[in-house]
């Protein structure tokens, strides 16, 4: 069971983390500073950041269990990612960095209207509400296993801590500790592997014992809507998905406006991506060689889990004294950097679009970003208990809850760009008419099993393509049914 070694480096990486919140929140003195970094920031290590602020303690916990439960064709979303890259490079991020706006949905008051700007905002927020409630709800049942605590217990403390922290630092604390996080992260994965090859041998024969249970399976070219593993879903349509995570979420822009040029925004992007197939091939192969050291080599005994709970088990089992501290302590490495990032991105978006007040002093919004900080912590401490219903994996539940939001956020943004005269009123209605589509298709997850039958189920890869579409179709048959009384009138003259 877990040692006090095992405590002590947990320890000593927390009281590391808060340090380096502390020493930021030194430097910053005013709003830029807090949310943008003063806008220099390295390519490089906004680029580890980004990918950080994508990867979490479900990825951690989520794909191992993806690869045990399944195999890993999840990696054929990839593809879609790296398409993604190219179109957020040349249609997305040369617009947001000519615009001069603090955030994305700045251009969106620009293009239509306060009141648009305002919804996307919201959109956007609840998006990434229940992602905070995801992050809080993955490691929290590793605290709950490691020390025999009930659930609010785990998830008050995570929560606290990263709202302590985050508050503090800013976006320079954020992507100094993300650096620092998506080291651990990484060497969190190597060292499980390093330990299941061990047990049962080598490498080499754990791979090949993987591959004979086909658990290394990463292609799948079959046709089938209703599931994320084939190449349509998962590396065509996911396209999709991964254009409005990129282009459209803040956390992404957020850092793209941090850096000092347009090119180093994309080099950081790239980098990014590229970063995120190591992260999949790293973890999808412990889930495997997990799958090979209980199941065919039989290494050590197993009870019943849930495949959610096989790596946590493995850890406070299997592994050496000190390891396995430091493995935890990678878990909460990867949850701590998503959940400063989602802080950071929803206290800017608060401040500059959801209050949506003139430039006011910059000392004035500094406080007022710290302050939303907490707000949106405890918020996303009572989601934690909602996206605790349910009896789906970690990953499917998270993908879920981010697929439901960002296919309106694309749409709008689509619009802005090559429709930017529609009425805003057409754009407004068409974003609930676009989410409604996705109940003729989609399951609930929270819900329990049969409450809601879908029409046609499809994967939730689908889910921001479906969304879109509707959205972008219902817009422009309102805007002709509304009739035209003249071009509209774009609101210029009242960006923050």
């Amino acid at each position: 069971m877990f040692s006090i070694w095992d405590w002590a480096v947990v320890f000593v990486y927390f009281a590391a983390m808060a340090g380096v919140g502390v020493y930021f929140s030194r430097k910053n003195k005013n709003f830029k500073d807090f949310m943008f970094g003063g806008g220099n920031m390295p390519w490089l290590a906004v680029g580890i950041s980004l990918i950080a602020t994508s990867v979490s303690a479900n990825t951690f916990l989520g794909y191992p269990a993806e690869a045990y439960g399944n195999d890993m064709r999840l990696l054929m979303l990839n593809f879609g990612s790296l398409t993604a890259i190219v179109i957020v490079g040349v249609f997305f991020i040369p617009r947001f960095r000519a615009s001069g706006t603090r955030s994305a949905y700045e251009l969106l008051e620009i293009r239509f209207s306060r009141p648009v700007r305002r919804l996307a905002a919201s959109l956007y927020s609840c998006h990434l509400l229940f992602r905070m409630g995801m992050l809080i709800y993955g490691p929290s049942i590793v605290l709950m296993k490691m020390t025999g605590a009930p659930f609010w217990v785990a998830a008050v403390a995570l929560s606290v801590f990263a709202m302590l922290y985050t508050s503090l630092g800013g976006i320079k604390a954020a992507t100094t500790t993300d650096v620092i996080q998506f080291c651990i992260f990484f060497g969190g994965g190597i060292l499980c592997i390093y330990f299941c090859a061990k047990g049962v041998g080598s490498f080499t024969e754990t791979w090949r014992l993987a591959a004979e249970a086909g658990k290394t399976r990463w292609l799948d070219f079959t046709f089938d809507p209703s599931s994320e593993r084939n190449f349509l879903s998962a590396a065509v349509v996911y396209t999709v998905f991964e254009v409005a995570i990129r282009g459209c979420d803040q956390q992404f822009v957020q850092r793209y406006l941090s850096t000092k040029d347009t090119r180093s925004a994309n080099y950081s992007s790239l980098t990014s991506s590229l970063l995120g197939i190591c992260v999949g091939v790293l973890f999808f192969t412990v889930g495997a060689f997990l799958y090979v050291y209980f199941q065919v080599a039989h290494v050590a005994a197993i009870p019943d889990l849930k495949v959610n709970e096989v790596l946590p088990w493995f850890i406070i089992h299997n592994l050496p004294i000190g390891v396995k501290g430091l493995l935890v302590a990678a878990i909460l490495a990867a949850d701590m950097g998503a959940l400063s990032s989602v802080l950071t991105a929803l206290s800017n978006t608060t401040v500059v679009d959801l209050r949506a007040r003139s430039r006011t002093d910059a000392e004035i919004n500094l406080k007022n970003a710290r302050r939303w900080v907490l707000v949106w912590g405890l918020l996303g401490l009572g989601a934690s208990f909602i996206c605790a219903l349910g009896t789906i994996s970690i990953l499917s539940k998270a993908l879920f809850f981010t697929s439901l939001f960002i296919g309106p956020l694309l749409g709008l943004f689509l619009l802005a760009f090559l429709r930017p005269n529609l009425r805003p009123g057409a754009v407004m209605t068409a974003v609930f008419g676009g989410m409604a589509t996705l109940l003729l298709f989609v399951k609930i997850p929270v819900l329990p099993e049969g409450m809601w039958t879908p029409l046609y189920p499809v994967a939730w890869t689908w889910n921001p393509l479906i969304s879109m579409s509707a959205m972008l179709v219902i817009a422009q048959l309102l805007d002709w049914g509304m009739g035209r009384s003249g071009e509209h009138h774009n609101n210029t003259t009242t960006q923050q």
